[in-house]
């Protein structure tokens, strides 16, 4: 049996209180590395090459170079997570005309820290959120997960019409910001990864139009690369698993398996306006005009979400997306975004009206 199509209501965004400038963070890396890491200088130009200028933080940068373990890190993860999943509700409840106790159903996505119990049920009292809400913490899609987030949100609104769905991605990357990590993968991730969180408001309803109609949604998994993209966890806390292989991957493979994701949901490939990537770094970027078939520097909004919060994993294709919505949605737009399994996560979004 069919369900009826999901409504978006509204897309919003939080960031932590710490901007970090790139220059910034260049000489920071300088100081911590440079005299132990012979590559550092090979591995510098990362910070200029990598198109950000800024970055958010939930803690000021002088932090990042204290005695840090698990419980610091994850101490700093649920603290800044649970006051960003607060702003970004509550700015998506309030852009939807919606209030907490509305709300039916929590989608929360974040792969930078545990929760046990999961952060929606930690802001529960100072959001508002009934007794009886549906919880669904989702922990391991990386980067996929604003994409895969959204499905899911959407998935359960068209099971049960009538009920609102609350999406919130949160990660705080810089929780896994290592000293003691002197690799490539390491550098990459220190010039690369900020902290953000993004929300959205789902339902399904008797002439509910929202911003745009979600008509489907898929994901593709390579098999054998586990390597690719994840963490790795030691007694310090998550260490990134970060492949250089990742841009001439996606220029190679992306293209295919948004086509097959797009033939299954129906959706044709010529009838698509805009795809709206998660823009996980400058090269990565290329790669997907490459592969998708778009002139090179049409993916402006993800160039430019990079350059002003970095790659803040789960919720930057949001971040996109609400940009595009503010710049008026094209009629029909795919959301694409990366994440470990290795997997691509796309869902079709139709404008409203």
């Amino acid at each position: 049996m069919s369900h009826p199509a999901a409504a978006l209501l509204s897309v919003a965004h939080a960031l932590p209180p710490h901007r970090l400038l790139q220059t910034d963070a260049a000489d920071a890396a300088r100081g911590a590395f440079a005299h132990r890491y012979a590559a550092f200088e090979r591995m510098v130009p990362v910070f200029t090459t990598s198109g950000i200028e800024a970055r958010y933080t939930v803690k000021p940068l002088d932090w990042y170079f204290s005695a840090l373990g698990w419980p610091e890190r994850n101490a700093a993860y649920l603290e800044g997570a649970q006051h960003l999943f607060v702003d970004a509700a509550t700015r998506a409840l309030a852009a939807a005309g919606c209030v907490a106790e509305e709300v039916d159903a929590i989608v929360t996505i974040s792969s930078t820290g545990v929760a046990t119990p999961s952060l929606e049920a930690r802001v529960a009292g100072r959001m508002g959120f009934r007794a009886d809400v549906e919880r669904v913490p989702v922990f391991g899609l990386g980067c996929a997960g604003g994409v895969s987030g959204l499905a899911i949100a959407s998935r359960l609104a068209a099971a049960r019409p009538g009920s609102t769905v609350l999406l919130v991605a949160i990660e705080i990357c810089t929780a896994a910001f290592r000293m003691d990590q002197l690799t490539p993968a390491n550098m990459v991730a220190t010039a690369l990864f900020g902290d953000g969180a993004a929300a959205c408001v789902v339902r399904v309803g008797s002439g509910e139009d929202g911003l745009a109609r979600i008509e489907g949604a898929g994901e593709h998994l390579w098999p054998d690369t586990l390597d690719i993209m994840g963490w790795k966890v030691d007694p310090t806390g998550l260490g990134v698993i970060f492949d250089r292989s990742i841009p001439p991957f996606a220029e190679q493979q992306v293209g295919p398996a948004v086509d097959g994701i797009l033939s299954r949901i129906g959706v044709a490939r010529a009838s698509v306006d805009r795809f709206a990537c998660h823009p996980g770094g400058a090269k990565v970027i290329t790669a997907l005009e490459t592969t998708l078939r778009l002139a090179q520097g049409s993916l402006d909004h993800e160039r430019e979400v990079l350059r002003q919060y970095g790659n803040m994993s789960a919720p930057t294709v949001l971040f996109v997306l609400e940009r595009l919505m503010d710049a008026g949605l094209p009629q029909r737009t795919v959301l694409t975004a990366l994440g470990p399994g290795f997997t691509c996560s796309a869902l079709s979004l139709a404008r409203a009206g």
